[in-house]
């Protein structure tokens, strides 16, 4: 009895850490343990190990012969995918990339790329102004560096035909020339520009050229366009080969299997140059955010058809000038819901001209009617495709939304389609465009579905770092969150984080097949133009403008006798955003006391010095402002000394 309580309990106390295949044998165990010794039993143990051994995997083969060609192909795979393998890493040759606009903003691209004893830039772009910057219309670079290596420059390479790539061509030219290289599109654009501005002669520097043909510019470089798909058409990327080796420039870029005119980007070359050996890689960052491959442009097309087969009265369709392939598939429904098209605004009409002359799209030319044919026809009859989709007060679409423009007015009846997104700063004044469309009675469509973006999301960005398997890489065009993100992927894709720099306008970055560092800033900025005049506004009027709009102005003229040194007549004081008017009266007697006080304690001998006297006074003034209203307005005195 004393043998089975202990086994019990001893059973008990295994439980837990027995399998359930022991649980049989553990019940059939007889307390009597002579049982077991006896000859010629087989122990329980002796059976499991039989089991196991009968149970267990017999060790796979193993192929010698395959085994070596694993190997093999490990080390083709590290071949292919590792870059510096295919780079000469016996040159001392470097290249150095400065970009002088187009990073920290969208728009106003323009870099720099210099060898030891010449230099290009790729594309001179314009951008446009923030709201405080009064009265000024667009931004263009400052050009400081580019006087500085002028001597160097050989060429200008342009990418394609966006405003914020070709917008500043015109102020470049007026001061500095170069060749220009760029497909046939860019240059009748930037021909155009040249035309407004008076620079037609400077049409003898087009140098058009062929994709997929390499150009000798200048004696250090070759540079390839290759087509790529973008929301205006003939843009390309740039492959740049120099004796460092070969740099890859995206341009702004999307991957469209189905453009709508057949062709896609060319992959196919951008894989060439992978498979050689890529030094640098430069691609677009703009959509770094989006998760989802870029849409097709034709996947617009059904929203457009349901747009216009449900319209009672004219359409009126905004977008982009530039984009092309918008307006063409706009222009196709209108014609097959039996519309005329009347195309409104100089840009748009002047882009749609040149994409026509040049064959880029076709029309039958009798689809076309002239603005102040439109009151004599039908409303279902019309389609109008205009300019102003981000709401620019200028523009045809904002004068018809307030009743200014000179042969549209809208009506309860229209149906107004805006097929594009707002750029970043332009919500505003789109809301502002919107709110006197719906007052004057139209509808507005601007759904997600009429509108997709021309630039690479995720996907597409890992798609062209795959296929050209970069051993640096510079992610350009973009604010900073843009170009962090963008690396964020491309280390994703295999490129090392030692082996990617996030750069900043002016910050130039030398490359050799060894190594790639920051080697020094040039001076960067931007200049205001009046694109009125298309003149230059002088930085010191724009600061004047941003004081006059949030501090106010106050102008002081005042008679001071230089015997007495007090003054002749009581000071005239005018304001204006300081005080209201109806207390003018009181702020004008404050002045005249504090310029009495300043009379009074004025330094000896300054009474010979109007000028020093006004700079002293206009401290004063600003002291005396800011101590009692907490604003530094702008001080204007005039001292007359009698």
């Amino acid at each position: 009895m004393a043998e089975e309580k202990q086994g019990t309990e001893q059973n008990r106390s295994q439980t837990s850490d027995r399998k359930p295949n022991n649980r049989r044998t553990n019940n059939n165990r007889k307390p009597n343990g002579n049982q077991n010794k006896q000859s010629g039993e087989k122990k329980p143990n002796q059976n499991k190990n039989r089991n196991r051994n009968r149970n267990r995997k017999q060790p796979t083969q193993t192929d010698e012969n395959l085994k070596k060609f694993v190997a093999l192909n490990q080390e083709a795979h590290k071949q292919r995918l590792n870059p510096h393998y295919k780079l000469n890493l016996n040159t001392g040759a470097k290249i150095r990339v400065t970009p002088l606009g187009g990073l920290g903003e969208i728009g106003g691209n323009i870099t720099v790329f210099e060898t030891q004893n010449e230099a290009i830039l790729v594309d001179v772009g314009m951008s446009f102004p923030d709201e405080d910057m009064h009265g000024v219309d667009i931004l263009v670079p400052d050009f400081s560096y580019i006087r500085e290596i002028r001597k160097k420059i050989v060429a200008v390479i342009i990418t394609h035909a966006h405003e914020d790539h070709i917008g500043a061509m015109p102020y470049l030219f007026k001061e500095m020339q170069f060749p220009i290289y760029a497909t046939p599109l860019p240059l009748a654009m930037i021909g155009n520009k040249f035309d407004e501005h008076h620079l037609k002669e400077f049409r003898r520097y087009f140098n058009p050229v062929e994709k997929r043909k390499i150009y000798k510019i200048g004696n250090d470089f070759e540079i390839e366009w290759m087509h790529m798909t973008h929301s205006i058409l003939d843009s390309s990327s740039l492959a740049i080969t120099t004796e460092a080796g070969t740099i890859i420039h995206t341009g702004d870029f999307k991957i469209d299997h189905t453009p709508v005119d057949g062709y896609t980007a060319d992959l196919h070359r951008l894989a060439y140059y992978g498979d050689k050996g890529v030094l640098c890689l430069l691609s677009d960052s703009t959509n770094s955010y989006n998760t989802l491959p870029t849409p097709s442009e034709l996947t617009v097309a059904p929203a457009l058809d349901r747009v216009f087969s449900k319209a009672e009265g004219r359409v009126i369709l905004s977008t982009f000038s530039s984009n092309i392939h918008r307006v063409q598939q706009a222009i196709q429904y209108g014609i097959k819901y039996g519309r005329k098209v009347c195309v409104i605004g100089r840009s748009m009409e002047r882009n749609i001209e040149i994409a026509m002359a040049y064959d880029y799209v076709r029309f039958p030319k009798n689809i076309f009617i002239d603005a102040d044919e439109v009151s004599r026809m039908s409303d279902k009859d019309v389609l109008i495709v205009t300019t102003g989709s981000q709401g620019e007060a200028n523009s045809a679409l904002f004068r018809m939304s307030i009743g200014e423009h000179r042969h549209i007015k809208i009506k309860p009846t229209d149906l107004v389609v805006l097929s594009s997104r707002a750029i970043p700063g332009n919500e505003g004044s789109i809301s502002g465009m919107l709110n006197h469309l719906q007052r004057a009675g139209a509808k507005v469509v601007s759904d997600k579905d009429i509108h997709v973006s021309g630039h690479a999301s995720i996907e597409e960005q890992k798609l062209m770092l795959r296929l050209v398997n970069p051993k640096f890489f510079l992610p350009v065009h973009g604010e900073y969150n843009h170009v962090a993100k963008h690396k964020e992927t491309a280390m994703m894709c295999g490129v090392p984080e030692r082996n990617i720099l996030l750069m900043t306008d002016g910050e130039q970055i030398e490359i050799a097949p060894k190594f790639m560092r920051k080697v020094k800033t040039v001076k960067t900025g931007k200049t205001y133009i009046d694109n009125q005049n298309n003149y230059q506004i002088e930085d010191d009027i724009v600061i004047d403008r941003q004081k006059l709009a949030t501090e106010g102005i106050v102008m002081i003229v005042a008679q001071v006798d230089r015997q007495t040194s007090k003054m002749s007549l009581k000071p005239k004081v005018t304001t204006f955003g300081i005080v209201a008017d109806r207390q003018d009266k009181a702020f004008a007697k404050e002045m005249e006391d504090v310029l009495e006080h300043f009379l009074l304690h004025m330094k000896e001998g300054l009474i010979e010095n109007p000028r020093a006297l006004e700079n002293d006074l206009r401290q004063i003034v600003r002291k005396h402002i800011y101590r009692k209203m907490k604003k530094y307005p702008l001080i204007v005195p005039h001292v007359l000394i009698s």
